[in-house]
């Protein structure tokens, strides 16, 4: 599954997928579902989820300022507050683009 065209209209995040399947991700849902490290956690050895402090976020947290693609398997957004690490996976935005918000 590969991701042939993605842009951001008004607060979503579309997607069309190489199969032809479109997926509408809100821009506060994708956030919030920020895969990387500081926003939800790493594993240490003993499978132990470890979190730092809470992020606080603001409207531009919302935001999406840019949005590259990474490799064959994932998009990174670049959000208005400054957040840039997350790498989305596509299977992760085929799944927020599927379950009900």
């Amino acid at each position: 599954m590969q991701i042939s065209r993605y842009e951001v209209i008004q607060q979503e995040l579309a997607v069309v997928w190489d199969d032809g399947t479109e997926s509408y991700i809100g821009l506060e849902r994708l956030r919030r579902a920020c895969p990387c490290a500081t926003c939800q956690g790493e594993t240490d050895v003993m499978g132990r989820r470890l979190r730092g402090p809470e992020v606080p976020l603001s409207s531009a947290s919302f935001e999406a300022s840019r949005i590259e693609r990474i490799g064959g398997y994932a998009l990174q957004v670049g959000w208005a507050d400054g957040h840039s690490t997350g790498l989305y996976g596509y299977d992760l935005l085929r799944q927020l683009g599927v379950e009900p918000s």
